[in-house]
């Protein structure tokens, strides 16, 4: 069966699957893992390679890209003490001990360890994420594993990059590599401050068109691509594009932008996550079938150790950071921002959160075809992804209720206040203007103003009625559409208005699209 049709069957498969992930409940990262073994079962499934860096920069690009722009730097600044724990030191010490495992267990030469170890080392936060947004959990919780996401992938990437380059380059070594690779990170952050700059600049000239939506990516993978070639760490690069973005985007768009922007990036995440598993369940598929049954199982046990070391160094780290931190509490109260000690509970969870997802597998993608021992490593990846995603994945949501961590409310708190300064701040522009219309106006603001509430708006009777009417509407449009009564261009115009009266009736909590 072609390619095309492969992909589109395992798109269908993704689409079934996250209606189940819905409905039991589980992290969609998952099921996709799912859909990628699904890959491995089909017998007709093609054979398939991607060109390295291409893997990168298609996968990786946009996820970092829509990770980063949803937190700003200055969140990175408070939490630094844990994002280093976090994001240095445990993907170093990770990547350490799965070198030892592979050198020790695998036979792998110490630079396809410390490839191996690079690869399997950077959790996901998109897995976690999509169970743990339903929980009002702590906020800095939240923040460091969407921070450490980030900033591990760029210590990954740079240790994978100086074990690649030892293994492929002939009579080379660890240590001359090392300076080189650390230029790369003021050098990755430079390239992103400047693209961010001059694009947020030249997007001002689309804004309101689709060239505006193509223009994002355009600028996303140049970046990426741009520091690449500069030998900078292109993770870092689009991360400061993303930093850039948030900053002065909202500025230079407007609202239907936005939505349409979301909406679309939303889209192309979820179908390279999807594609990504597809392509790594095929290059396993490839391995296993092509593989002796002693190698396969000497293989496969090889890669249960790997998974149950990448796991293991992670509680035992976190639980002895968090150890740490709260026996020198009173030092890093006073010297860091409030909150920084973490609680017992909570410290449980962040360990538990170590799901493996797209970096993991596109890092896998971007070996070499004739790196040392790839067959292994490809497939221990494919395991470790698998495994840390049904076995963690399928238990937050019940780890959390046995732990019982206490409901943080401060971002409803925080989004009430500022949603009453904003009213206020209508009413006193409002206060200069004379007449009728302008009295009724005002009493809508100050209406607003009374019934705001410490969380987002809720549904309200006369909005379900409302979205009742409106369904009437919507029913009688299509119903015309299809007797031929209106054209397209007056139904489309109409539909443009029915979503947009929709969205004025729908509470404020639900106007983003669900993955």
């Amino acid at each position: 069966m072609p390619l095309f049709e492969v992909t589109l069957l395992l798109l269908a498969i993704a689409v079934v699957l996250m209606q189940a992930a819905r409905y039991l409940r589980v992290p969609y990262p998952a099921l996709l893992a799912l859909v990628g073994g699904c890959a491995t079962a089909l017998p007709f499934a093609p054979h398939l390679t991607i060109e390295p860096r291409l893997a990168l920069a298609l996968f990786v690009a946009p996820a970092v890209m829509d990770t980063a722009f949803e937190l700003p730097p200055r969140e990175l600044m408070r939490n630094w003490v844990p994002l280093v724990s976090l994001a240095v030191l445990l993907v170093l010490v990770t990547t350490a001990v799965v070198a030892w495992v592979g050198v020790t267990f695998g036979g792998l030469t110490a630079a396809a360890g410390i490839a191996l170890g690079a690869i399997v080392a950077p959790p996901d936060a998109a897995a976690a994420a999509a169970v743990l947004s339903e929980f009002d959990l702590p906020r800095r919780a939240m923040a460091v594993l969407q921070g450490e996401s980030l900033l591990n992938d760029a210590v990954a990437l740079l240790a994978f990059g100086i074990a690649v380059s030892a293994a492929t380059i002939p009579g080379a070594s660890l240590a001359p590599l090392v300076p080189p690779l650390l230029i790369a990170v003021p050098g990755g952050i430079f390239v992103g401050l400047l693209v961010g700059v001059v694009g947020t600049r030249l997007l001002k000239t689309v804004a309101g068109t689709l060239s505006a939506i193509i223009a994002q990516f355009l600028l996303t993978f140049g970046t990426w691509i741009l520091a690449a070639h500069l030998d900078f760490s292109p993770i870092l690069a689009v991360v400061a594009l993303a930093a850039v973005a948030a900053r002065e985007m909202p500025k230079r768009t407007n609202a239907r932008d936005r939505i349409n922007s979301n909406a679309v990036w939303s889209t192309v995440t979820f179908v390279l996550n999807v594609l990504a598993f597809l392509l790594m369940g095929l290059q396993a598929r490839a391995i296993v079938t092509g593989m002796r049954d002693e190698a396969l199982s000497h293989a496969l046990a090889f890669a249960g150790l790997v998974l149950a070391a990448v796991i293991l160094v992670r509680i035992v780290w976190v639980m002895a950071y968090g150890l740490a931190i709260r026996r020198f509490r009173s030092y890093f109260e006073k010297r860091t921002v409030r909150g920084t000690v973490p609680d017992a509970r909570v410290g449980i969870l962040v360990s538990w959160c170590g799901m493996r997802g797209l970096v993991t597998l596109a890092t896998a993608l971007a070996l070499p075809a004739g790196f040392p021992h790839r067959e292994e490593i490809v497939l221990s990846a494919f395991t470790v992804v698998l495994g840390t995603l049904v076995l963690q994945g399928f238990t937050i949501r019940p780890l959390i209720a046995w732990l019982g961590i206490p409901k943080d409310d401060s971002l409803d708190q925080e989004i009430a206040a500022t949603r009453r300064e904003m009213l206020d701040a209508g009413l006193e522009a409002l206060s200069r203007e004379p007449g009728a219309l302008a009295d009724q106006v005002r009493a809508e603001f100050a209406t607003a103003r009374a019934a705001s509430v410490d969380r987002a708006r809720p549904d309200t009777p006369q909005d379900a009625m409302r979205r009742t009417a409106l369904k009437a509407e919507r029913a009688l449009l299509i119903d015309w559409r299809q007797q031929g009564r209106i054209p397209d261009d007056v139904y489309h115009r109409l539909e443009d208005e029915l979503d947009r009266r929709e969205l004025e009736v729908t509470s404020s909590g639900a106007t983003w699209l669900e993955v």
